[in-house]
């Protein structure tokens, strides 16, 4: 079934709900083995290969893996930003409350908040995993 019958049925990919488009580049931090393997899958599908931290790339989209203990979540929030172009956004993915390394909503929105990030969504991403879209709040990137 293609992408478009699927939409029409009302049926949404995960790369659907993160916004993923065929040719984006998408970098991700933080992979570890506890990572949504379906949820990567779904997005590689769409896109291709996802990059890592070290590219030279503009990126349209950053995917952050984050737990409870990863260090701190400004500082990995501000190098996600570096790459990002103007209009792209980062999906930060926490796991879910209960599972082990949640990351408390409050911590999210601040750590966003002082990297001149706003959250503008939450979704399922996965059985053990949220999502939240932060997006540059404007004049942000300028600033750097």
């Amino acid at each position: 079934m293609s992408a478009t019958a699927g939409q029409a049925d009302g049926v949404r990919s995960l790369a659907d709900r993160f916004g993923i488009e065929p040719g984006m580049v998408v970098m991700e931090m933080g992979y570890d083995d506890d990572v949504d393997t379906d949820l990567r899958d779904a997005l590689t599908d769409r896109c291709g290969e996802l990059v890592d931290e070290d590219t030279d790339e503009v990126v349209d989209a950053v995917l952050v893996w984050h737990r409870d203990g990863d260090g701190d979540l400004f500082e990995l929030l501000v190098d996600a930003l570096g790459p990002l172009a103007d209009n792209g956004v980062v999906w930060l993915l926490t796991p879910k409350a209960g599972r082990d390394g949640h990351v408390e909503p409050s911590e999210v929105a601040e750590s966003a908040q002082t990297a001149g990030l706003q959250q503008t969504s939450t979704i399922n991403a996965g059985r053990d995993w949220s999502g939240a879209r932060l997006v540059m709040r404007r004049g942000s990137k300028s600033k750097k």
